[in-house]
């Protein structure tokens, strides 16, 4: 399957989880065994120095995991405060409709490594600083950044360019 044909199953459904949010619906793409695998095939390009995979809770997981087990390299889970049973570090974030908190296991990243970063979409930016500040404070290094899509109108391309510019990002679909 080629890269396009996967991407476009991807569906936008509006007004959700609240008016004005047009929200982009993996689930048709992650339902289809061929896109799913493209997808996964096209992130492998951009793994080539990476130690661990790290994914954001939710659908962030799904990617850098399937990525992880591919590459038979390890997976560490940002998540929502509260669902890690171990000591964390918490970092506070804002985003498009809210605000949240996301953790991280304090020894996830045993050795100082190279992480590449995942997440679904890039909007505000402020999830993937906040992954970011994470991954520092647990000895790791941010080298890369993949999402499926970006909402460029959102800018948050350029607030990480601006807090994090030796960090390249890269987006399958920027709309």
């Amino acid at each position: 399957m080629k890269l396009d044909e996967a991407l476009s199953l991807i569906r936008p459904i509006a007004d959700y989880p609240l008016p004005g949010v047009l929200f982009q619906d993996i689930t048709p793409l992650l339902a289809n065994g061929d896109a799913f695998a493209r997808i996964t095939e096209e992130f492998s390009n951009f793994a080539g120095q990476a130690h661990v995979i790290a994914g954001i809770e939710a659908r962030g997981f799904i990617f850098a995991s399937a990525l992880a087990s591919r590459l038979n390299l390890g997976f560490i889970p940002i998540r929502k405060a509260g669902k890690l049973p171990h000591q964390v570090f918490s970092q506070s974030y804002g985003l498009e409709y809210g605000t949240d908190v996301l953790e991280i296991h304090i020894d996830a990243i045993p050795m100082a490594g190279n992480v590449l970063l995942i997440d679904d979409v890039l909007a505000t930016g402020g999830t993937l600083e906040a992954a970011i500040e994470l991954i520092h404070r647990a000895g790791g290094s941010v080298y890369q950044i993949l999402a499926l899509l970006e909402i460029e109108a959102l800018e948050g391309r350029q607030r990480l360019n601006q807090r994090f510019p030796q960090i390249p990002i890269t987006s399958l679909i920027v709309s």
